[in-house]
């Protein structure tokens, strides 16, 4: 099935953060360009703004303990956030004449306690943890990318954060991160909570639009069909479905996602990934965009030929 106007993002940040040169590592990961380089951090932005994008997502992915420890995050998450947001307004700003378009910038809430480990989850830190994102973030931004959630009851205490911090009532998006070792089999977040469970939760919890990221773009197909059905079977019609999937191969269920760079598959060409987006907005998806690997390249491909 076919809905409404596609809606371009951006790809992933990170890696080219790290193509372009710019301070990159584990575990700070982008958090490193924040910090040290945050004129990198823009060029990124404009880069994807250029090849089509109408939505770019701060570069606020690793600023929680996880990535840059406790210390640095009690002392500087907050401000770093409040760069963040800055730093892709600013970009919005410089290239929002020449592209005729309206593009609007995403505050990115991580998983808070590292992706892919619902294993790692402390919900009595919440608040903690998100609140100097969000504080952070929230004059610079249009919506909320609540992003790589593996879990279910994360976003749900964000979203209640969001709603009590931000008065604005901005746009709330949350995408979740699919299992994606078991590819014949009904599609489940890397907690092992069904898709159709997290998409009733998002619907009862008044999110604007779910989506799936960084996970293999074999697992995403089947995890937008159960979306559209269950949000059909709940009435719901006012709920947006995306996608963006990331260029690793699959990750184990212990992943330890800031020891080391995984590697990129070769197969996810532009022209590849084009393949899936057409089969992703076919199936009802109109946000679509990359995640980790997918490159400004990629995105222009797809502003040229699915908008």
């Amino acid at each position: 099935m076919t809905t409404g106007k596609v809606t371009i993002l951006d790809g992933g940040i990170g890696r080219e953060l790290e193509r372009q040169g710019a301070p990159f590592g584990q575990p700070e990961w982008s958090a490193l360009a924040m910090m040290e380089a945050p004129w990198v951090v823009k060029a990124v932005h404009k880069a994807f703004i250029e090849s089509g994008a109408s939505v770019i997502t701060t570069n606020s992915y690793a600023l929680i303990p996880f990535h840059i420890g406790e210390k640095k995050f009690k002392k500087q998450s907050r401000a770093l956030a409040a760069i963040a947001g800055k730093t892709a307004r600013a970009a919005v700003n410089e290239t929002q004449t020449a592209t005729r378009t309206r593009i609007r910038v995403a505050g990115s809430i991580p998983p808070l306690f590292g992706s892919y480990r619902a294993d790692l989850y402390r919900p009595e830190r919440v608040v903690e943890i998100a609140t100097p994102l969000i504080e952070g973030l929230s004059p610079y931004i249009d919506l909320w990318l609540c992003e790589t959630q593996s879990l279910i009851d994360e976003p749900l205490r964000i979203k209640s954060l969001t709603d009590q911090l931000d008065m604005s009532s901005k746009p709330f998006w949350i995408s979740f991160t699919l299992d994606d070792l078991h590819l014949n089999r009904e599609p489940v977040l890397r907690s092992g909570e069904s898709v159709a469970d997290a998409v009733k939760a998002m619907a009862n919890a008044k999110v604007d639009a779910v989506l799936f990221n960084c996970c293999q773009p074999e697992v995403i197909s089947q995890a937008i069909k159960v979306t559209h059905s269950q949000l059909e079977r709940l009435g719901v019609g006012n709920i947006e479905i995306g996608a963006y999937a990331n260029a690793f191969p699959p990750q184990p269920e212990d992943a330890k996602a800031n020891e080391e760079l995984n590697d990129m598959r070769t197969d996810l060409t532009p022209s590849s990934y084009l393949n899936w987006a057409r089969k992703w907005v076919q199936e009802g998806a109109t946000l679509i965009g990359g995640c980790c690997g997918i490159g400004p390249e990629h995105i222009s491909v797809l502003s040229q030929k699915l908008v």
